[in-house]
């Protein structure tokens, strides 16, 4: 990643504008025009340093839920579980921690009932049990990565 890489990073963590060309208006702040942008933005996607760009919803204001999920995979079958994992659109972040239980990911559902779901499912397809922890309740920390 070159500076300019890490300046949309940096920049998109801190909202989008609303506006009838946003990522023109990103771009003009960070010096750079809007086709530069969202080609580094499709790079950075396709190269998987970005796993996903989009908005945050509070799936619950909207009838939905959030569940944390976590796994136990050995690792010589690591990478095929976080394909099959991955696949759903529902998983919003997946994660691999040192510890019995490597994998950690999110799910957020349209429907509380999905989540249970889309866990059989996974469940079903990995070969692997996984335990759910649905959120009780909401912590806002204002979460950034900088690079």
């Amino acid at each position: 990643m070159d500076k300019l890489d890490k300046d949309i990073i940096n920049r998109l963590q801190d909202g989008f504008p609303i506006s009838d060309r946003p990522y023109a208006d990103v771009a003009v702040e960070l010096g750079t025009d809007e086709t530069t942008l969202l080609q580094r933005l499709d790079i950075m996607l396709q190269e998987k340093t970005l796993t996903r760009f989009g908005p945050m919803y509070h799936a619950e204001k909207l009838g939905g839920a959030f569940s944390l999920v976590a796994m136990k995979i050995p690792q010589h079958d690591f990478d095929r579980v976080v394909d099959i994992v991955n696949s759903f659109a529902e998983v919003a972040h997946n994660y691999q921690r040192d510890h019995e239980f490597n994998m950690w990911f999110v799910l957020a559902t349209e429907t509380p009932e999905q989540v249970d779901g889309i866990n059989n499912k996974i469940t079903q397809q990995t070969g692997y049990p996984l335990y759910n922890m649905p959120k009780l309740q909401e912590f806002y920390i204002k979460l950034k990565f900088f690079v």
